[in-house]
């Protein structure tokens, strides 16, 4: 038998890869490579390794096609649309409003949970996760009371709520591929796969072309992103979407924002508020209430 994580690392592991993620992509936003052409390249890899991860388990990358149909709509709704649409938001509004924005997956997911899957959760789980969003909005509140300044502030939030539509979209399609019987794995690695051709197409249909930086920081921030970021975040997260439903899963998106401005401020010299404390303190304890037998 094979031995199994525990509820906790499945939880803790995304949770931690995601919010590094948040500093080790500003290394990507640096370079001259445009946005659609770093998110395929890192879910091209990504899709590459899941394949190769697929065959040392043994297991079969061979689908039904009506498996694939399914696998393209991932790659193209959450592979490519979610993060193509949040790049894209954050050249409008603060990166703090989308953090927001993706506090609101829990209930997404929660409401998806219910209908196609039948999976409840209780008034007490809400009540926390309100209580989670509402301490995102304390952290970033400054960023948030600033957005009206933006020029095309309405745009950019159209496109952070389009990206929190494909994420709750996109999951709802890999666990009903999961609860087929077929395996996490070579599900993951056809989606990634398929999103990354499509942004590929699409960068090349739209003229900005298939470019690439050798540099250092490029290559290793890439490499990262992809084994850590997509490869082993994203099979840790569905495995742990499986046991527990996407509501409880979603939980990740009020932590992620603590953790990440924690190494913000030890990498970028951001320095928090009393607000900011209050909200991050928050977010802990709505996360324990949530969880708590």
């Amino acid at each position: 038998m094979k031995p199994q994580l525990s509820d906790r690392w499945l939880f803790w592991g995304p949770t931690l890869i995601w919010a590094s993620t948040w500093h080790v992509i500003l290394y990507q936003l640096d370079s001259s490579v445009p946005v659609l052409n770093s998110v395929a390249w890192r879910f091209a890899l990504a899709a590459v390794l899941l394949l190769a991860l697929a065959r040392w388990r043994g297991e079969s990358l061979r689908l039904p096609l009506s498996a694939h149909v399914l696998m393209l709509a991932t790659g193209i709704v959450q592979y490519s649309g979610n993060y193509w649409s949040v790049y894209e938001a954050e050249r409008h509004i603060p990166s703090g409003l989308v953090a927001v924005l993706f506090s609101l997956m829990v209930f997404g997911n929660a409401l998806s949970g219910r209908l196609f899957f039948g999976q409840r959760v209780t008034s007490r789980f809400l009540l926390a996760a309100s209580g989670g969003v509402l301490g995102v909005v304390m952290i970033f509140w400054p960023e948030i009371a600033a957005t009206g300044a933006r020029p095309n502030a309405a745009l950019g939030l159209g496109l952070g709520l389009l990206a929190v539509l494909a994420a709750c979209i996109g999951n709802v399609l890999t666990l009903t591929l999961t609860r087929r019987g077929l395996a996490l794995v070579p599900i993951l690695a056809w989606s990634m796969g398929y999103g990354a051709v499509f942004l590929m197409l699409l960068a090349l249909g739209t003229g900005v072309g298939l470019r690439f930086d050798s540099s250092l920081p490029y290559l290793l921030s890439l490499l990262y992103l992809a084994v850590f970021g997509s490869v082993t975040a994203f099979v840790l997260y569905f495995k742990l979407a499986q046991r527990q439903g996407p509501a409880r899963a979603a939980l990740t998106g009020v932590v992620i924002p603590v953790i990440a401005l924690a190494i913000s401020a030890l990498l970028e010299g951001w320095q928090p508020t009393l607000l900011s404390l209050a909200g991050m303190g928050l977010c802990l304890a709505s996360l324990y209430a949530a969880t708590r037998k």
